[in-house]
């Protein structure tokens, strides 16, 4: 075990993240990319576990903007988690400040736009959360770190794409241009002027943090010559597996350890798409450079190969082999596997299936036949101002069987204070799709082919199940996680594919308690925006208190 990195406790850590519409040349043509301090991808927020960050954001673009963080689970404080369902949004030419402690967690993250399609034109970053001097990590310390941000891109305008989505005169293409790695084309790409190379050492042991910051698709990566130790995903120690490749599904996270023991060359990096011929769509490979310091030779081909992109079998097998670090800690002094849900008590059940579908002569994505609409008017502002009524209906929409007709819906259910949940995640659709819950992780317990039954919970790994925030569940598949609801708040429960959030696939689930303490849920903040119905409404605070 071992102590690193040293950190006072508890700072403070303040932010500056302008955004701004700018016309960059990613590849080959101009286009517009949401930039953060005139970097695409955005900096990197580098804290220590339990620090207070403030992030103070200014909208220099063209329409409202929100952006949340994917996998910080804002203990105690859905203000802060920014999405339409917390928090009205930043008003272009505005500035709004989010505070929030990165509390009892540690690993790899990162942040995006949430609202109007932005993410599709970037506006993401990397979040490292790393431990307190005095929690040791079951690793030694890696002689560097890189961040490595890769997702799918497409070249049309993200304003134009958002538009088309629900025309029904068009049959919209899903399928991205490319493929970039820290928003930079592949290797060899004779649109691109650069590509993403990383400088390491023979001997040193370096850890990459990947995340798939894409819209679409799933990836395999892999380094030409190099193994990979799996460490970390999302927060989570994992047992330490060695791996050829990984599979990284859209909005996920992952630490490998990679030990630079080849000749001094230069070696692929390699991410290609999963359920898609490689050779017919290869921009939608993307490439990098593991650059070792003498080298002073471009690197030799052929690409290392992968599993072969359609055998859903590989992947799952691989999903299931990544288990919890049960001998190790985590963000808190007690190992992170004291605590199994072998024997806990499940107190709700919801089994969510998503599909396409046809709505006032528009597609969309229905979760058991409910597209999820959109108001001006957040769902935790209503909470605090007028208990909810007239704003939503809770638990309106079933979470267990499916509505008789495909319809709109405001979908916020009721989540047990401190109680288990299982959720049942069905996907009816022809590509892997990913899950993800705000203000929480969830223990992946099972993973299966067809419909679910409450006779496959024997199939479940209830001993050492790895915890995540976003999940991925194959096509014509479902997948089960366990999340234990301790965290008081108005949590967004979504698609991670932009168009599937975009088109409806989400709901709320509201966990609430009734005693206003603030040990139990902070209260709003004094910077709180107001919109919607309370538009400009900050003196309802004065007449109203939490329900």
């Amino acid at each position: 075990m071992n102590l690193w990195p040293s950190s006072v406790l508890f700072p403070l850590q303040w932010l500056l993240l302008v955004f701004t519409d700018s016309t960059i040349q990613p590849v080959s043509q101009l286009q517009p990319v949401i930039a953060i301090n005139g970097l695409f991808p955005g900096p990197l927020i580098n804290t220590t576990t339990n620090d207070y960050v403030h992030v103070n954001v200014f909208n220099n673009l063209d329409e409202p903007l929100l952006f949340t963080w994917n996998g910080i689970q804002q203990r105690l404080n859905s203000w802060q988690d920014g999405v339409s369902g917390t928090n009205c949004p930043i008003l272009p030419g505005t500035n709004w400040t989010y505070v929030f402690q990165t509390k009892d967690q540690i690993g790899s993250f990162f942040y995006f736009p949430s609202i109007n399609f932005q993410k599709a034109a970037g506006g993401f970053g990397p979040i490292r959360v790393n431990n307190r001097n005095v929690i040791a990590v079951p690793f030694a310390k890696p002689d560097d770190e890189f961040d490595l941000l890769i997702g799918d891109w497409s070249f049309d305008n993200y304003k134009v794409t958002r538009s088309l989505m629900t025309d029904p005169t068009i049959a919209f293409d899903s399928i991205p241009n490319i493929m970039l790695m820290n928003g930079k084309p592949p290797f060899g790409n004779p649109q691109g002027k650069a590509f993403e190379s990383f400088t390491v050492t023979q001997g040193n042991v370096y850890r990459f943090r990947i995340s798939n910051v894409g819209t679409t698709l799933s990836f395999n990566f892999r380094i030409q010559n190099h193994r990979m130790l799996l460490v970390e995903t999302e927060g989570s120690y994992t047992n330490q597996t060695i791996l050829d490749s990984l599979d990284v599904h859209v909005g996920q996270s992952y630490s490998v350890l990679v030990t630079a023991n080849q000749v001094d060359a230069d070696y692929f990096i390699v991410a290609s798409p999963k359920l898609l011929n490689a050779t017919e769509f290869s921009s939608l490979v993307g490439v990098g450079v593991l650059h070792y310091s003498n080298s002073v030779a471009q690197p030799v081909g052929p690409l290392p190969t992968g599993p072969d992109p359609f055998d859903i079998n590989f992947s799952i097998d691989q999903a299931k082999s990544i288990r919890w670090n049960m001998t190790t800690g985590a963000a808190r002094p007690n190992p992170q596997g004291t605590f199994n849900v072998t024997n806990v008590t499940i107190s709700q059940t919801f089994i969510l299936q998503n599909s396409e579908d046809v709505i006032k002569g528009s597609p969309h994505v229905v979760v058991n036949n409910v597209s999820y609409l959109t108001i001006d008017t957040p769902l935790k502002l209503a909470d605090q101002l007028v208990n909810g009524s007239g704003v939503y209906q809770l638990d309106a929409f079933p979470v267990q069987s499916i509505n008789l007709n495909a319809s709109f819906g405001v979908s916020v259910v009721t989540g047990n204070h401190k109680g288990w949940i299982e959720l049942v995640f069905k996907n009816n659709l022809e590509f892997i799709d990913s899950w993800h819950l705000d203000g929480f992780g969830f223990y992946v317990v099972g993973f299966g082919d067809g419909d679910w039954m409450a006779a496959l919970r024997m199939t479940y790994n209830l001993f050492d199940p790895v915890v995540r925030s976003t999940v991925q569940v194959y096509p014509g598949g479902w997948t089960a996680v366990y999340a234990f609801l301790d965290n008081p708040g108005m949590w967004n429960l979504r698609s991670q594919l932009l168009k599937n959030w975009f088109l409806g696939q989400e709901l709320y689930i509201r966990v609430h308690d009734n005693d206003p303490n603030p040990a139990k849920e902070r209260p709003p903040p004094e910077n709180l925006l107001f919109c919607g119905i309370f538009n400009k409404s900050a003196s309802l605070l004065e007449h109203h208190h939490r329900p």
